[in-house]
């Protein structure tokens, strides 16, 4: 997917209004997540509104740091382009920082500690990533988990990015992968839930990351937003953000 493709996207257009300072300021900040990221950012099917994890931080960091924002989705491969080329002004979509990504956009403070993680059928014998060498591997497009798999496996693999999340899974239950490889809370989260008795992860976390909230290179709101983050974990706003989607507060470093 290309930048120039953002407006023609057939993407879900949310408006979420804000309360606190972004009155006064009537500033509404362009956002972009991803459609399915769970239970970082997904679809409510009764309101037609994006929740999560990732969408509570970016409701309480707009509220305090004073914005609104105007929220659309879009495959996660054209969110970085989006907000390096200014068709966006933000996104937040569980993306991992790193100093590639760091040349073309501006990343908040990490809000979120993540790393990779091997998912499986619950009969398969895989247990680490040299297991995988010769296997049908699914994982996303765009992702750091994509380029850590052709780093480590390179052609020894048959390494298949899918445009979203759901199409990883269904080709692992399908049998047509023989694993997934992508961020540890999302894959957990899947084989708690959708796939529990069918699948498992296995192996070690692998490439310890984190997330940021991109915004565009310049942007003023960088520091505000860093300052409303620093702000919410001072006063436990972000543990009681964490406990709902996670059912526990982080672990104290």
């Amino acid at each position: 997917m290309t930048p120039s493709h953002w407006l023609a996207i057939p993407a879900v257009a949310l408006s979420l209004s804000v309360s606190g300072l972004a009155s006064a300021q009537d500033t509404t900040l362009k956002a972009v997540t991803d459609p399915s990221f769970v239970p970082f950012e997904m679809m409510d099917q009764e309101s037609g509104e994006m929740v999560g994890f990732d969408m509570d931080i970016l409701h309480e960091i707009a509220d305090r740091a004073g914005f609104d924002v105007d929220l659309n989705t879009m495959d996660f491969n054209g969110i970085i382009p989006a907000v390096q080329t200014g068709n966006v002004d933000l996104a937040i979509a569980g993306i991992t920082i790193t100093d590639e990504r760091q040349q073309i956009v501006d990343f908040s403070d990490p809000y979120y500690d993540s790393g990779l993680r091997i998912l499986v059928a619950d009969g398969s014998d895989v247990s680490s990533l040299d297991d995988l060498e010769g296997k049908r591997i699914a994982t996303k497009i765009g992702s750091t988990s994509y380029d850590y798999l052709q780093e480590k496996l390179g052609d020894s693999a048959e390494i298949t990015p899918y445009p979203g999340s759901s199409d990883m899974y269904m080709a692992l239950m399908g049998g047509s992968a023989d694993a997934v490889f992508y961020d540890a809370p999302n894959v957990g989260y899947f084989a708690q839930t959708k796939g529990e008795g069918k699948v498992k992860t296995v192996g070690p976390l692998y490439e310890g990351q984190q997330y940021g909230i991109a915004f565009a290179k310049g942007s003023d709101w960088v520091e505000p937003a860093n300052e409303a983050l620093e702000a919410m974990h001072e006063d436990g706003t972000y543990d009681d953000i964490h406990k709902k989607w996670f059912g526990e507060a982080p672990e104290s470093e």
